[in-house]
């Protein structure tokens, strides 16, 4: 019985000893377990938030307002999606709608974007970017095709950046050189006519900026403004009977009416300088342009960032044109006997 005792106690002992070492190794594994899983949740936010939206299969919504189709607005739009389409792919899906050229219908547009909940607008020219800033303060808004933003959206001593949920790009040309240019190729002319639509404020503006220096290089110079469409033709002809040059800004009416402005000034003898490219395709002899769907690229690029969460809408200054280019309509100034100096690329 002793002995059996005595071998009952060492079983005993030696079962609390397994015990133990059992419970040793349950706590350094349960000790363990949680640092690992620290460790890899720290890595799996890490590559969450590098990966962003994308890695969610996040769609968004993009509603393009724009005012009036023609060459210039055209482009622009295109090279904004193309460029979305780019840095986002399935990612987005566009709404896409035209104005045809009512302000009224731009804000109707707006509305339903609004409405609809959209993440980003894109305000397709000045008449789109006001109806845009009427319709929400909370959805992001991109303007293209703008030519001063302090004019269109009425701030006073505007310094570049918009805030608040607008952005946008430029398409201010060096109105000083569209100026000079006319110089180049017009030095003996004395009258010239500024014929631009009264309903666009930014046309105004840039009416007065190259008056102003034209007048600086000895021309004289008169306002010729039409508020639609529908008188453009008798204000034209009036421009052109009292005037050696006609000068036309970057204009929506006016650029989707250059047959109209074609017609009366070309048989007149009358040449034409335009604000931008596609304008001069239609009536002009010569402009310094900028590349309008190179101008939506940068739109498109800035909105890719905005919905990414990579930039804050409201600190993004206003993006302008790299670069401007002097082009001419051979075949207007063949018909006019206008010869170009080198240094000018013939609209293809």
């Amino acid at each position: 019985m002793r002995k059996s005792g005595k071998l009952l106690s060492m079983m005993v002992a030696g079962a609390m000893v397994l015990s133990m070492a059992g419970c040793s190794g349950s706590n350094n594994e349960t000790t363990a377990a949680p640092e690992q899983t620290t460790a890899q949740a720290a890595a799996g936010d890490s590559a969450q938030t590098k990966e962003g939206a994308a890695s969610e299969g996040k769609t968004y919504t993009v509603g393009i307002c724009q005012l009036v189709q023609h060459d210039a607005l055209d482009a622009a739009t295109k090279g904004f999606m193309d460029t979305l389409k780019e840095e986002l792919g399935d990612g987005v899906v566009f709404d896409e709608q035209n104005a045809q050229g009512d302000s009224n219908t731009c804000s109707t547009i707006i509305n339903n974007f609004v409405s609809g909940d959209v993440d980003l607008i894109l305000a397709n020219a000045t008449p789109a970017l006001q109806a845009a800033q009427a319709g929400t303060n909370e959805i992001p808004i991109l303007g293209t095709s703008v030519t001063e933003y302090g004019v269109a959206l009425g701030i006073d001593n505007f310094n570049g950046t918009v805030g608040g949920n607008i952005s946008g790009t430029s398409d201010l040309a060096p109105l000083d050189e569209q100026a000079a240019m006319l110089h180049e190729l017009f030095p003996d002319a004395k009258k010239v006519g500024l014929l631009y639509c009264s309903a666009e404020a930014n046309s105004q503006y840039q009416v007065d900026t190259v008056k102003t220096a034209l007048e600086g290089l000895g021309y004289t110079c008169e306002y010729y403004s039409f508020s639609d469409s529908n008188d453009l033709s008798t204000v034209a002809t009036k421009a052109v009977s009292e005037s050696e040059v006609i000068y036309i800004p970057t204009d929506n009416t006016a650029a989707s009416a250059t047959e109209i402005i074609d017609n009366i000034c070309r048989p007149a003898k009358i040449p034409v300088i335009a604000g931008e490219e596609g304008m001069c395709a239609g009536c002009g002899v010569a402009t310094l342009s900028i590349s309008y769907y190179d101008l939506g690229v940068g739109t498109g690029r800035m909105a890719a960032k905005i919905l990414t969460g990579e930039a804050d809408i409201s600190q993004m200054p206003i993006e302008y044109a790299p670069q401007f280019t002097k082009k001419y309509n051979k075949t207007i100034c063949d018909d006019l006997g206008i010869e170009i100096p080198e240094g000018y690329v013939a609209i293809e």
